[in-house]
């Protein structure tokens, strides 16, 4: 039933569908379909994966809302055979839920009301507009509760305003004139001018809202909700009363005028707000979307930064009266040292800082030195710009969005139970260098830093997709099995938290694993969780060259049938380009292995295990330029791109406070999407448009 609709939703064969669903419905991932199960997919790719994977969702949680309806009108007596034919004919949800609204039990409405004063008939006579002694004909429903002729009318003009109001040709009618013709509008609340100063681009605003940006609905929402703005959503109302007018006045009479009053009533007190709160919903969850999709591009490309790699590193969480903490670290991220120097104001020992730093350089043979990029960043790394080491050595300087939180987080503590959270930072800053994808699964994401009003999004929705986004990165990379901490083994498919937890207790008590089959080992790790979880674990140096590929252990024996075939080992094959161009993939072929799996297998036999992610590169600031002041229109500087947003980018040029790229300054063409110029960590070069110091803002260009 729902392979049927997802395929036409998303024009995506009926085939692939089901088979997708089949695979979900047994517990597999996105990452473990879209690199495994490529035959029966026909080669999706995770993104088309998780829509197939959303909508299946959707269509779930609309057939679980259409039984609840059913189930409510059936116990009124009011389900008729056509009523229900209906309600399973639809699979809209706003549709839905039009249905419902005439059956859906009501508090106590001005139209419920004038029912129990038994003015409905009233109102079916007033509806069919054929009276014409309208007062007269009311008199005849005068009560204790109806003392005269104006309340019996007011009666069954409420009544007349709730069945337009729940009519589907009106509500639809309404709902298409506010979705073309809206108007978003946005006011300052009085008194509030001082404090809602960083709203003042909205104190006075309006713009048609199919053509409100999300980041601007979305800050007029959060100025609304801190009780800075007014916010309202409105076509032209006579042009919505005029429309609705023609549906339901048919005639000329008093009886007509009555059901014009009626009408006019329905849309200001019933019909405009219902639809323009589903139309700010929807407004606002499209908003909510484009902004997840801005922060979930964005970690995607954080997390797969370029990495330092397996180099012994010394990282410097740098500071001016408290010192500068400095750590050294081996290849595996392992604390070797922490202590503290201060070559800054108010002590300025510089000699002494210079003289430790060359001892630690030189005792623990460091290849790298990361320096966080927080306060006396720029400070430090002249200083250490500036040595004279003895041997060469990189100098980075490494994002610190997210340290301080990992700092004083659970899995620090219980990492470095011995150390405060100055110690943890620093590590967190050299660990990120070496590997910025093994050390940011450590932290929340909404703590990095790279979003767009990511408060403001549905929280749920948001800790989805980006949970999403680190499973399929961490599962794109793959990870190394014997060192992989407890945080990353989570985010393979197939494990989570307590087979995590269970492989790194195996491995504490057996030591290192020498082949994924001896993952089968580890206590609750079944053939399902296997399956899932095998191919993207890593084990250099196995006895079995296969197990430190992409390539799946069910794969195994096609590639051993193939170097047995040319009288040679795997290893041979893997290491011979030669013996690979003599293989013929089509002998190979069978029921459960195609050609695109045969492909991906070749591709691995080729690069076992490289990682995909860019070589990184070193970066240097402009020497000249420290803070703001020193800022000049003009000038051309170097830049680190570090968030990227849909109206344009953030670059960093060594002044402490981030510079605007607006989209319109990004290239010479007219581009849509900031993502087709720029990427995170990107090195650019920047003019100076404007420096506005009061306020902290830099405008930059990269049109040069």
């Amino acid at each position: 039933m729902f392979s049927k609709l997802i395929s036409t939703a998303l024009n995506i064969s009926n085939q692939q569908v089901s088979n997708t669903l089949a695979l979900l419905d047994e517990g597999a991932t996105i990452p473990f379909i879209s690199r495994y199960r490529k035959e029966m997919t026909g080669s999706l790719d995770e993104v088309v994966l998780g829509e197939i994977k959303e909508k299946y969702e959707k269509f779930q949680e609309i057939e679980k809302r259409r039984q609840t309806i059913l189930n409510t009108i059936e116990e009124q007596g009011l389900l008729t055979d056509e009523l229900r034919k209906r309600i399973e004919a639809s699979w809209d949800a706003t549709e839905l839920e039009d249905i419902y609204l005439p059956y859906k039990p009501k508090r106590k409405t001005r139209a419920v009301k004038a029912r129990e004063k038994g003015l409905e008939p009233l109102a079916e006579i007033l509806m069919n507009q054929q009276e014409r002694d309208v007062e007269g004909k009311a008199v005849e429903f005068l009560n204790d509760e109806v003392p005269d002729v104006e309340e019996a009318l007011q009666g069954a003009r409420d009544i007349i305003a709730e069945w337009v109001s729940e009519d589907i040709r009106a509500r639809e009618t309404i709902r298409n004139i506010f979705e073309r013709q809206s108007v978003i509008t946005s006011k300052l609340v009085k008194g509030k001018e001082e404090e809602a100063a960083k709203y003042q681009d909205y104190f006075e605003f309006s713009e048609p809202l199919n053509r409100c940006r999300s980041h601007r609905l979305l800050a007029m929402r959060r100025g609304e909700k801190e009780g800075f703005l007014k916010v309202s959503i409105a076509p032209e109302s006579d042009v919505a009363i005029e429309r609705l007018q023609r549906i339901f006045v048919k005639g000329r009479n008093e009886a007509a005028h009555q059901v014009e009053m009626a009408v006019e009533d329905s849309y200001k007190r019933l019909l405009a707000p219902s639809i323009e709160n589903e139309t700010a919903s929807l407004y606002r969850e499209k908003a909510e979307e484009e902004a997840i999709q801005v922060f979930t591009a964005n970690l995607r490309q954080l997390l797969l930064a370029p990495p330092l790699g397996q180099k012994r590193v010394l990282a410097i969480d740098p500071g001016y009266r408290t010192g500068c903490k400095v750590v050294c670290l081996d290849a595996q991220g392992n604390l070797l040292h922490n202590e503290t120097i201060y070559p800054h104001p108010p002590q300025n020992e510089q000699k002494q800082a210079y003289r430790k730093i060359d001892t630690l350089v030189e005792a623990y043979k460091i290849e790298a030195i990361a320096i966080g990029n927080g306060t006396a960043s720029r400070e430090t790394e002249t200083f250490i710009r500036n040595m004279r080491l003895k041997q060469e050595v990189l100098v980075f300087v490494v994002s610190e969005d997210g340290a301080s939180v990992y700092s004083a987080s659970k899995v620090a503590r219980d990492e470095f139970p011995d150390y405060d959270v100055t110690v943890r930072g620093a590590v967190s800053i050299g660990r990120r260098l070496m590997d910025p994808l093994a050390e940011l699964v450590k932290i929340d994401p909404k703590s990095i830093g790279v979003g767009q009003y990511q408060h403001d999004v549905d929280q749920t929705k948001l800790k989805n997709s980006l949970d999403q986004v680190v499973e399929s990165s961490v599962n794109m990379v793959g990870v190394e099995l014997n060192t992989a901490s407890h945080h990353l083994l989570t985010y393979v498919s197939g494990l989570g938290s307590q087979l995590a937890k269970n492989i790194v207790e195996y491995r504490t008590e057996n030591g290192t694993f020498k082949s994924r089959n001896e993952l089968k080992k580890v206590p609750r790790l079944g053939a399902k969780a296997f399956e899932q979880c095998a191919g993207f674990l890593r084990i250099g140096g196995a006895g079995n060259p296969l197990d430190n590929s992409a390539v799946h252990p069910e794969s195994y024996g096609v590639v051993e049938k193939m170097a047995a075939d040319l009288n040679c080992d795997v290893a041979d094959l893997m290491k011979d380009s030669a013996l690979r161009k003599n293989i013929d993939l089509k002998k190979y072929v069978t029921d459960k292995t195609g050609m695109p799996t045969l492909t991906d297998i070749m591709s691995e036999l080729e690069k076992p295990g490289r990682d995909p992610r860019q070589q990184i590169k070193v970066f240097e600031f402009s020497a000249d330029v420290r803070t703001i002041e020193d800022l000049k229109q003009g000038m051309e500087l170097p830049g680190i791109v570090t968030n990227i947003t849909n109206f344009g980018a953030f670059v960093d040029v060594g002044v402490k406070q981030d510079g605007l790229v607006h989209i319109s300054q990004m290239a010479d063409k007219f581009i849509s999407d900031p993502n087709e110029v720029v990427s995170l960590h990107q090195h650019v070069k920047v003019k100076v448009l404007e420096v506005d110091i009061a306020r902290k803002r830099i405008q930059l260009t990269m049109r040069l």
